[in-house]
């Protein structure tokens, strides 16, 4: 019992109560091993890893986790003496395996004899789903494309990612830079450890060298504590330094001396700092030009472009429009709680026409506006941005080459209004003020066929 004094009268809290308001599961173990007590934490974790009745079982009968053979918590905390923190265990079989990171500490009584050791558990199976899913957002699966210029890309991956190298990705804005050094890092030996990003164009020259490598209390005025710069918050990891060309001469000689020697010293300070970190940097620049104008150092840039890595704009490469339209259709269906199947065909065409001085990005956000407009499961011309849409002057251009203008025409006129009806005859008729009899009659004069038109 737990006898706190709480004045003006005495409350008496029983050790249960107190145990059993926790979150985490607490098991207490004896010297043989054996299951002593587990707070409703703890029964209820266990229950759905597929384990029930535990008290006074042998805890390797029941818990089943992956450290019981090779390595026993309990053992190796008498052995070391002390404390295990955070280790990641597997409890359950089958589909009922539960992931948890577990404390362990030994029990003694008053001759400091170890009579037990207390494990606390806590459920990181969501944390690990979480984890792995962004893993997968930015494995090498997750680069779209069957252009061969990503293809090309794709293999330069998978070699440059298992090593140390330094690489430089180069692309216009929107192409997919930061989605690339995320997906090196993520297939990397380091990717467990840091990932650190900074935009080098966002941050003024004197933050910007502080943000990098730190600075020392007085440094400048406002520095009132130590502070970590990235590159050593990214110690074992990756760091991603986006817009390089845009870093001042003082910066590029240091960033020179960390890579060449893996060291720094803090703004203000005089502790040189030793790291282990694999630099990866992208611009949108042709870094070469500002070397031959004397803009950027010449030994820092080919210091940073061991392997070159260049992203095609979308323009070249709209092969892969169909593909990225389906995977941000899918994303907004989930974002937005639609069910948006497809952009129709004239809406594909306006699609595949359009350059993309934006790229991936302003292609990811064409289709957002037309999920904001649209009210049907076809995505239509209309629903784009004005500046994308084709005028009505296409179409009658796209009529004059025909034999029939005019059928050509009222033919397209027909087939745009049945698409944002979603074919349903009746609402295509009353925007064109007919009867439903003489639109069919017109489908069928005209030769207009849901089936021929490429719609499911």
């Amino acid at each position: 019992m737990i006898r706190p004094e709480i004045a003006p009268k005495e409350v008496i809290i029983n050790s249960d109560t107190i145990l059993n308001s926790l979150t985490d599961g607490v098991v207490v173990i004896s010297n043989s091993r054996r299951i002593l007590y587990m707070n409703s934490a703890a029964k209820e974790l266990f229950s759905r890893a597929g384990d029930e009745n535990m008290e006074g079982k042998i805890c390797r009968e029941v818990i089943h986790h992956s450290n019981c053979s090779l390595c026993c918590l309990m053992a190796a905390a008498v052995k070391t003496g002390e404390v295990i923190h955070n280790r990641e265990v597997f409890i359950g079989k089958g589909d009922k395996t539960v992931t948890l990171s577990v404390n362990a500490a030994l029990l003694r009584d008053e001759k400091d004899d170890v009579i037990g050791a207390v494990e606390i558990f806590r459920d990181i199976s969501l944390l690990k789903e979480l984890k792995q899913e962004l893993r997968d957002k930015y494995s090498f699966e997750g680069i779209i494309g069957k252009n061969y210029k990503i293809h090309e890309i794709y293999e330069l991956l998978q070699e440059v990612a298992p090593t140390k190298t330094t690489v430089l990705i180069e692309g216009e804005s929107g192409t997919g830079k930061e989605l690339i050094a995320n997906a090196i890092h993520h297939a990397s030996p380091r990717k467990d450890k840091p990932f650190i990003k900074i935009n080098c164009a966002a941050l003024a020259e004197g933050i910007l060298e502080s943000e990098l490598f730190g600075h020392v209390k007085g440094a400048f005025t406002g520095a009132i504590a130590d502070k970590a710069g990235r590159f050593e918050l990214a110690d074992g990891g990756t760091i991603f330094l986006d817009e390089i060309s845009d870093i001042t001469p003082h910066t590029q000689v240091k960033l020179l001396r960390v890579l060449q020697e893996s060291e720094f010293e803090k703004v203000g300070g005089t502790k040189t700092i030793k790291v282990d970190v694999r630099l990866i940097t992208a611009t949108n620049k042709n870094l070469k030009a500002m070397v031959d104008e004397g803009k950027f150092r010449e030994d820092l840039y080919y210091r940073l472009k061991v392997m070159p890595i260049v992203l095609p704009p979308l323009r070249e490469r709209k092969d892969d429009i169909p593909l990225l339209v389906s995977h941000f259709i899918s994303k907004f269906n989930r974002q937005m709680g639609k069910n948006i199947t497809d952009v129709s065909t004239d809406a594909m065409e306006t699609l595949l026409e359009y350059n993309y001085p934006g790229n991936i990005r302003e292609l990811e956000h064409i289709i957002e506006h037309a999920f904001v407009r649209c009210s049907g499961d076809i995505i239509l011309p209309e629903h784009f941005p004005k500046d994308i849409q084709k005028p009505l002057q296409d179409l009658v251009e796209k009529a004059i080459k025909t034999e029939n203008p005019f059928e050509a025409l009222e033919k397209e006129t027909i087939l745009r209004l049945l698409e944002e009806s979603d074919w349903k005859l009746k609402n295509c008729a009353d925007k064109l003020k007919i009867s439903r009899t003489t639109l069919w009659r017109k489908m069928k004069q005209l030769g207009i066929d849901r089936g021929k038109s490429g719609k499911p």
